[in-house]
This record gives structure tokens, C-alpha cells and sequence, in this order.
């Protein structure tokens, strides 16, 4: 019997033959090899050298014919032979002991094809790499892990890399290998539990996936790459090799500055988007408006109504619909709905260059169970707890991440980095934050895991969230963060080393609860709920808080904005227009859903275009002038923004006059104390002639909006434009003003030096 050595010392006896006339036995390693179950696949497939030649093994399934071929030469070096009926060719080249650049020439069907083997070529990853994505310290983890369009060793190909350690074995399958798992079983770095290899001949634009086997032995339902960069457009979910040529960006300018857009004591302004519901192309079977047709949409429409920030709902590529993108099975791709990576950056940099900052709605706290996502990844919990008290939400029936396990960390944290490098995002608003903070979230008792401590509180949520906004600030990019955080958990928006989590915001849950609640009922009845209206400025200066008229309120039977006001047409919209004006000069930044801005009648419907028909109907019209009429205010009066964090910014008028439902306060800026707002809003259907308030300051009130403006739809009432402070103490203030505040509607003046 001969038996061969390679290098390294492993036995390795392809065909080993026995005495003249004996019957060829296969190498043990073939079979492996063939049924797609072998471990180590580079150690045995390529080019290797035994003894004084060198072998060459190809595993090519449906292949009649192969040939080895100097690429130097350009020459066929030897014709390998087929030693097992499903495809495995061995070539023995005696007499060359140097391994050389060698092609594959291979009949398939009748046709010849010629090609880089795949297993001639040196791991993808460098140690260093393969460490940190061990450790959980690899930010950048996006740049190796996934597929990358590269050239080694001279050649053009794709790069492809994943974390699955659990696996018996990893193929990449696509087109390009007739989605055959047999065809590239890929190369383990067993140190981190990274597979990877590197294709030669093929490009950007080729879709792909991961054939798995799991530690049971069982194939697993084809993967998606979790760190794919671009995805096939839905129903659809391989991943896809994304374009590596950079995007020119243009929008310089903004990013050197954005850390002031995007600044507590800056005018922030938000409109809200569902970019495949904004609006629909009517001419086109009502589909979608590509990124690019948004940008030259949506981005002038914003500008034009005066809004600082566009935030976006969910782009991160998602499998369903209906889960609005809050269900997303890969967070480095922009969904393929509306166009490509490069689209969504033309949509940002239009914005950019538009002056409206980007924000991006980020959900980190779940993902969903589709058998091509994260789930059960590797045939194991890998991504999600596998005790569902810890890793099943029971509300969403989703998957919630183990941010214990670094590597599961180290992957979010990429993620929200690549936005803000790749995508020159300006914000993430924190989706569901309360989900994570708390382990009995949504949960009866029983049904939920304490922690060390014997307490509700997750621990490493805490811990993974108070990183996240360290790693995202500490990047110096003027980039910001925003909770959704439903509960009193304290201070959410204050630094990490103070105790805090770290956002730049937190939105306002409880005066959006209060004040809605406030609107909707009767006017008749307001006065016995006036708290309902003023509680908000007992904690309004705990957090740098945002006000939100979201998309969670106006569906599941919720009713649209102006659906809440109670009334005839004229009350529900007067009511609106005097809610908007309490809301534009409350402290808080300001955040209003699309639809909101001119009063859409039925709740929001993902799956149409808003009612745009309603913008020619006077009250509709009203409200959308009122609201640009607002955020250019705003924007043009420093007390109206710079101190919503600080409780000097603020002070009540007449915080108690709950028996006629009316309110009066000021606002102040940072500079000239007597530069300041003041507010007046009536919320009864009762003009109220000769109405007297205190004011600090003598001089000339300058009257900037009146939401019973006939130019809004109101019945005119109001204040010729201005009044002048008599010296007539009222309210704590030495004077005063004597005001006719009109029915369901508030006024705001500003004081003339």
C-alpha cells in the first residue's frame, strides 16, 4: 500500500491502490466531502502538495470533464480524474513540488467553462480580525464580516464571512454555484467561530445565502447573511454582493455642522415618514416611490413646510409589510422596496443638502422568526436567548437578542455605526426601549427570568444601550440617539457617567397620553381634566424630551389626529390648530407624523398613499399653512427652543384657570431675558373679550400667530396684529396685557424691543 503525507503531516491517500489488480479504495475524507459534511474542507480540497508532486481535488457535481491549467502558462497541466459518480475529481502532477496559479477548465452540459478554484486561495480574515470579532470589540465588524467585493492574489471576486460557530458546516450557495451546498463549503476559523471564503469571478449584484449545518447534523433552512450590505427586494430574501465603488457625497457642508442641527438647544422640528405610504405613484398601479422620486418629492415638501429633520420608520430590509419595518431581518441593508444602497444615500444627501437632518428609526430590540433570518441561527439560540421567558417577546411574537453574548453586542453596535459612516445618518431613535430594559416587560409572573440580582431590570440591556450611545457619540460625528422609552425609567437622556443611558432624547410618551386625552374629550368637560394638560411641566425638564404625534396613534382603531377632536367639522378643526400651537411652544422638540400637517380624516394606512385630494379643501388647507407658519416661528424665536432642557426656559402665567380651559405661559431663550414668547390658548368653543394676563416686561406684544386666523379657517377674532403691556399688575407681573382670546384656539406673541 502507498500512503502519502501532505505538509503538514495529515494522511492522505486519495485512491490508494493495493496490489496489482486490486479494486481502488477512496480516501475516507471523499465521502465527507461529497455528502457536504466535511469540517475542514481547504485542508483536503485545492491544490496541495504529497511526496514529490502535487494533488489537485475538486468537488464539481454534474461536471463530465475537468483539466488543471497553468495560469502562467495559459496550458493544460494535467485532466483530473472522477473518483466518486457525484462529482469528485482528483489530479495528481508529479515532477512540481511548488504549488503554482492553476484554473479549473470544466465541461459542464456540452459547455466548457474556466475558472479560479476557489480553495487555491489564503483565508479572507487576518488574525487580528478574527480576534476582535471573537472578543467583541470589532466596531467596524460590517467591513469583514458579509460579502465584499475584493481582489486576492490578483484576482476579482467576493469575500464572503459569517459567525456561525456552532456549525458542523457553512456554504456559501447562489447562482453562481447553482445554489448547490456541496459546490463552497467554506473555510472555519475555529478561534471565533467565523466561516468564510473567498469566490473568484463573480461580482456586486449576485444573490446570495448560507447553507448551514447545524451541530445535529441537520440542514438548516437557507440563511440570509445578517451582515448583508444589500438585499433582493421582498417577497424575495437572498442577500445580494452590494456595489463597492464609493458614493460621491456632496453634503459636506451639513455633516460639518450637524452636530449643532442635531444640538438640545437647537430648533428640532420632525416629520415623521412610512416612505412606501408617504405617497404612491397613481399613474403606476398606486406602486412605490423609489428613493430617488422621494428625494425629489418628499424633500421639498418638508423644506417648504419649514420641518428641521425627516425621521424615517424603519428601512432596515424586512420580510412583512405590515410590521411597518419594525420586524427587520437584516440591519445593514436599506430595504430593496424603494431602489438600492446608493439610492437611499442620494435620498440622504438630498435631504442633507436641502438642510434637513436624517434620522432613522433603529431596532435593536427584536427580530423576527423567519426561517431565513437570525433565528436559530446556526440550529442554535446564537443571536436570541434560548429560554423563551428570556428570548421570545410575547407581545410581537418576535425573537429578543441575548445582549450578553459579546459577539451579539459587537453585531448591534456595528450596526448602528454603519448608518451614521455609510449612510451619513444624523439620529437613531431607539425603537421599544422599555422592552428591553425590563425582563417582566409585557410578561405575567412566571413568565420572565430575573436578574442577578433578584430584580425586573436587564442588566446587560442597561449595559449594551449605555455603550451604544457612548460608542455613537464618542465617534465626535455631531450624530445624536433618541429613546422611545414608555416609563418613568430615570434618566434616560442624560450621560452614561452620570448614571444615565446616554441618549440625546427621549420622547415624551406621558404628555402625548395626557394632552391627547386632554383634546378628545368634550369642551364641557375639559375643565374637570385641566391636569391632564399641565402635568407635563412637573417633569418636562428631566430629560431632553421630544413630543411625539406619532404613527403608533393614529391606527388600530385610534383615529387620525383630527378624528380625536370632538365637535362639528369647524370645533374639530379649530381644536387642532390650537393643539398644534400648544405643542410647537411646550417645551420638547417637536415630531408629527406625515398626514398630521393638513388634518387626514382616516387613520393611516400603510399600504396606500396619504389623501393629498384634501389639501384643496379650505380646513385641510388651514391646518397645513398653520403648521409651516409654526415651524417657521419657531425656528426664527430662540425662546422657543433653546432652554426646552432647563427649567429657567419656562414659566407659567396662569397655570390654573381649569373652570374656563385657559392656560397662559412664557418661554425665554438663552440670551435677553426680555426676549420672550408668550402663549395664550383657550380650549372652550367661548371668545373671551378684554381676557387680562400678567406679563414681566412694559412695551409693544407682537401677536405671530393666531390659530383663528381666517387664513387657517378661523372666525377672525384676535388682536389687530399686536397689544401694548399696560402697567396694570396681574398674575405676580408688574404688567399686563388685555387680550380677546378667540373660541378653540391659542395665541402666541412675541415682545418688540
Amino acid at each position: 500500500m502507498t500512503r502519502r503525507r501532505n505538509e503538514s503531516g495529515r494522511l492522505m491517500n486519495d485512491i490508494v491502490t493495493a496490489k496489482s489488480g486490486a479494486k481502488p479504495r477512496l480516501d475516507p475524507q471523499i465521502a465527507p466531502i461529497v455528502a457536504a459534511r466535511h469540517g475542514d474542507p481547504f485542508a483536503f480540497l485545492g491544490m496541495h502538495v504529497e511526496g514529490d508532486g502535487l494533488v489537485v481535488r475538486a468537488m464539481l457535481p454534474g461536471a463530465a470533464s475537468v483539466a488543471i491549467v497553468d495560469t502562467a502558462a495559459g496550458e493544460v497541466v494535467v485532466t483530473a480524474e472522477p473518483v466518486h459518480p457525484d462529482g469528485f475529481f482528483v489530479a495528481r502532477i508529479a515532477g512540481r513540488s511548488q504549488p503554482f496559479r492553476y484554473r479549473l477548465r470544466v465541461e459542464w452540459g456540452g459547455e466548457t467553462r474556466e475558472f479560479d478554484d476557489a480553495y487555491r486561495f489564503p483565508p479572507v480574515l487576518g488574525d487580528l480580525d478574527v480576534h476582535l470579532l471573537a472578543e467583541g470589540t470589532h466596531l467596524d465588524s460590517y467591513q469583514k464580516l458579509g460579502a465584499h467585493v475584493t481582489t486576492l492574489d490578483g484576482v476579482a471576486g467576493v469575500a464572503f464571512a459569517v459567525w456561525v460557530p456552532n456549525a458542523r458546516r457553512v456554504s456559501v450557495v447562489g447562482g453562481f454555484d447553482s445554489w448547490d451546498g456541496r459546490r463552497l463549503p467554506m473555510r472555519s476559523r475555529h478561534a471565533g467561530g467565523i466561516w468564510e471564503i473567498f469566490v473568484p469571478g463573480i461580482g456586486a449584484g449576485e444573490a446570495y445565502k448560507y447553507e448551514i449545518v447545524g451541530p445535529d447534523d441537520v440542514v438548516l433552512p437557507l440563511k440570509a447573511d445578517p451582515y448583508a450590505s444589500r438585499t433582493e427586494c421582498p417577497p424575495r430574501t437572498a442577500s445580494v454582493v452590494a456595489d463597492p465603488h464609493p458614493y460621491p457625497w456632496q453634503d459636506g457642508e451639513w455633516l460639518a455642522a450637524r452636530g449643532r442641527a442635531n444640538d438640545r438647544t437647537s430648533p428640532i422640528s420632525i416629520y415623521e415618514v412610512h416612505l412606501g405610504s408617504w405617497r404612491r405613484d397613481l399613474g403606476d398601479d398606486g406602486r412605490y416611490l423609489t428613493y430617488r422620486e422621494l428625494a425629489e418629492q418628499l424633500v421639498p415638501y418638508v423644506a417648504d413646510l419649514g420641518f428641521t429633520h425627516i425621521e424615517i420608520m424603519p428601512v432596515t430590509e424586512y420580510p412583512f409589510d405590515g410590521s411597518w419595518g419594525y420586524q427587520p431581518v437584516s440591519l445593514f441593508a436599506p430595504t430593496a422596496r424603494y431602489g438600492t444602497p446608493d439610492d437611499f444615500r442620494f435620498f440622504v444627501e438630498r435631504c442633507h443638502r436641502a438642510g434637513i437632518g436624517v434620522w432613522l428609526d433603529w431596532v435593536p430590540g427584536h427580530f423576527p422568526s423567519d426561517s431565513h433570518g437570525l433565528a436559530r441561527f446556526d440550529g442554535t439560540a446564537l443571536y436570541e436567548h434560548d429560554d423563551p421567558r428570556q428570548g421570545l417577546h410575547r407581545d410581537w411574537n418576535t425573537l429578543i437578542y441575548n445582549y450578553g453574548r459579546r459577539e451579539v453586542a459587537n453585531f448591534l453596535l456595528s450596526s448602528a455605526l454603519y448608518w451614521v459612516h455609510e449612510f451619513h445618518i444624523d439620529g437613531l431613535r431607539v425603537d421599544a426601549v422599555a422592552s428591553m430594559l425590563y425582563l417582566d416587560y409585557s410578561r405575567e409572573p412566571g413568565d420572565w427570568i430575573p436578574n442577578m440580582y433578584g430584580g425586573r431590570e436587564n442588566l446587560e440591556a442597561i449595559a449594551f444601550l449605555r455603550r451604544m450611545n457612548e460608542v455613537v457619540f464618542g465617534e465626535g460625528t455631531g450624530a445624536t440617539t433618541a429613546a422611545e422609552e414608555s416609563t418613568a425609567w430615570p434618566m434616560v437622556s442624560r450621560p452614561v457617567y452620570v448614571g444615565g443611558l446616554g441618549f440625546g432624547f427621549k420622547w415624551n410618551m406621558g404628555w402625548m397620553h395626557d394632552t391627547l386625552g386632554y383634546m378628545s374629550r368634550d369642551p364641557i368637560h375639559r375643565k374637570y381634566h385641566h391636569n391632564d394638560l399641565t402635568f407635563g411641566l412637573l417633569y418636562a425638564f428631566h430629560e431632553n424630551f421630544v413630543l411625539p404625534l406619532s404613527h403608533d396613534e393614529i391606527v388600530y382603531g385610534k383615529r387620525s389626529l383630527i378624528g380625536k377632536m370632538p365637535g362639528d367639522q369647524w370645533q374639530r378643526f379649530a381644536n387642532l390648530r390650537a393643539y398644534f400651537a400648544f405643542m410647537w411652544t411646550h417645551p420638547g422638540k417637536k415630531l408629527l407624523f406625515m398626514g398630521g400637517e393638513f388634518a387626514q380624516e382616516r387613520e393611516w394606512n400603510h399600504d396606500i398613499g396619504l389623501d393629498w385630494q384634501l389639501l384643496g379643501q379650505p380646513p385641510h388647507a388651514g391646518v397645513h399653512q398653520l403648521v409651516r407658519d409654526l415651524n417657521r416661528l419657531y425656528r426664527a424665536t430662540p425662546a422657543l427652543y433653546q432652554r426646552d432642557g432647563e427649567g429657567d426656559g419656562f414659566a407659567w402665567i396662569d397655570a390654573n384657570n381649569g373652570a374656563e380651559s385657559v392656560i397662559s405661559y412664557l418661554r425665554r431663550g438663552a440670551g435677553d431675558p426680555a426676549a420672550i414668547a408668550v402663549i395664550v390658548a383657550n380650549f372652550t368653543p367661548v371668545p373671551r373679550h378684554g381676557y387680562r394676563i400678567g406679563v414681566p416686561y412694559p412695551g409693544r406684544y407682537r401677536e405671530r400667530i393666531n390659530t383663528d386666523a381666517t387664513d387657517y379657517g378661523g372666525s377672525g377674532i384676535g388682536n389687530l396684529g399686536a397689544t401694548e403691556a399696560d402697567a396694570e399688575p396681574m398674575h405676580g407681573h408688574p404688567y399686563s396685557l388685555r387680550l380677546d382670546l378667540p373660541p378653540l384656539a391659542a395665541l402666541i406673541f412675541t415682545r418688540e424691543a
